[in-house]
């Protein structure tokens, strides 16, 4: 889990204005939303000053204050940042890591069509498309996050394998969406697993989260119900004095080599070709979603050292055990002075590389996750695993049978729950979601 998965800061793993992914704006007016009794109302911002400029406080108390010294507030630069709707690929892929995330998987009711489908996706989108511009649902919007900018929200959607026998679609079902093959680390539950249709939900702020959810949930109506419903959590924007790769529930740093949109075949890798088959998802990507649970008092049991070598990098720093800093090529045939590897052959940064497994790579986005405490005192804790590519096959599977055959990782973590989801390409302006594959 910790050689190839996606950085805490979204500057470093986004894509920009000139692809169409995701931008950060402080000149857009936001309808309805105001920073109200918050850091940004005390003329705070975190992060850089006077990044979001132009938002101006809604009258308050706090607001007069500040008018009648002439001072103008802004919403914070983490209120601020906000991810396009309408774009090439679907938000909440190339982002970074936001420090609040829900995954929810949906099945249609019983006698649900394609048009009512359609209908879904429909709503979903609009709904989508204002939230993470920071403005109300369109209908009985709950006012959650009022006060609140749009906090670099994403809404994605994604369709289950059951997803097309359901409406009728079978003929344009993926071949890259057949399930996945069963491996010997699996113990999963099925009523957490699968379904026809996904939303992930990702922001900067827990109430704007939540407010995205509870919307998506409440536009599914009778068309369909929830089938398993998972929150994930990440470090804060600007918690540490600089951007850094993200950690981990067992502390080690953790997105190191993930791939960069900055690289030539970035896109190939994770992204269906605009001329892929079957065109409804061009593109679009494949988001594998695995609820990995980390068996956190076995681990922690053990000394940094072994740690260390399980991972295959140093716990402070990400430095590989052969040497070097953080972004140092990992020297997997150094030994020591009784002749051993270095870098353990069974550590988990050797298994996932990508040149160890025929140049399979996957973009990985995941979510830490803490859902209590048993009353054996052993925390329910660890990774939502959520990863993208282009094609299942050639990306997490080859990936995931290498570390089924001898990864050092295996005995501290257990895979509880999967899904595989076909995830279109963005809508353009006009569209919904889905509109080439459920009216094409």
């Amino acid at each position: 889990m910790a050689d190839q998965s996606t950085k805490e800061t979204s500057g470093e793993n986004s894509v920009g204005d000139a692809d169409g992914n995701s931008t950060t704006n402080g000149t857009q007016s936001i309808s309805r939303r105001r920073l109200l009794g918050t850091a940004g109302a005390t003329g705070l911002a975190l992060g850089a000053a006077g990044a979001a400029t132009g938002y101006a406080v809604g009258s308050s108390d706090s607001g007069s204050s500040a008018k009648a010294s002439g001072q103008s507030l802004a919403l914070t630069s983490v209120g601020a940042d906000m991810a396009k709707f309408h774009v090439k690929h679907q938000a909440g892929i190339t982002e970074g890591l936001q420090s609040c995330g829900h995954l929810v998987a949906f099945d249609l009711a019983a006698g649900a069509d394609r048009k009512e489908a359609a209908a879904l996706l429909r709503r979903w989108s609009d709904t989508a498309q204002r939230l993470m511009a920071g403005e109300a649902a369109a209908h009985d919007d709950t006012d959650v996050a009022r006060d609140a900018g749009p906090s670099s929200l994403t809404v994605t959607f994604g369709f289950g394998y059951g997803f097309f026998a359901r409406t009728g679609l079978e003929k344009q079902r993926p071949v890259a969406l057949d399930p996945l093959p069963e491996f010997s680390s699996d113990h999963l539950d099925k009523a957490r697993s699968n379904g026809d249709l996904w939303v992930q939900i990702g922001a900067n702020d827990a109430l704007v989260a939540f407010h995205a959810l509870r919307a998506i949930q409440k536009d599914a109506g009778s068309a369909a119900r929830v089938r398993w419903q998972m929150n994930g959590f990440n470090r804060s924007p600007g918690a540490t004095a600089q951007p850094m790769t993200a950690r981990n529930l067992m502390g080690q740093l953790d997105g190191t080599r993930n791939p960069k949109p900055s690289e030539a075949d970035f896109d190939k890798r994770i992204f269906v070709p605009a001329t892929g088959e079957p065109s409804w998802m061009a593109n679009g990507s494949y988001a594998v979603v695995r609820r990995i649970r980390m068996l956190l008092d076995d681990w922690e049991q053990l000394s940094v050292k072994q740690q260390e070598d399980v991972i295959g990098r140093r716990k402070a720093n990400g430095a590989p055990l052969s040497g070097g800093t953080e972004t140092t090529a990992m020297d997997l045939e150094k030994v020591d002075a009784n002749g051993d590897l270095v870098v353990p052959i069974n550590a988990h940064s050797r298994i996932t590389r990508p040149d160890e497994n025929g140049g399979a790579a996957i973009l990985r986005r995941p979510f830490s996750f803490h859902d209590g405490i048993g009353a054996d005192g052993t925390p329910d804790a660890g990774l939502l695993f959520v990863c993208w590519q282009a094609d299942p096959l050639r990306g997490f599977v080859p990936v995931q049978r290498k570390l089924d055959r001898g990864d050092a990782l295996s005995k501290f973590i257990r895979h509880e729950s999967s899904g595989l989801f076909a995830v279109p390409g963005g809508a353009a302006e006009g569209e919904y979601v889905g509109q080439r594959l459920l009216e094409g």
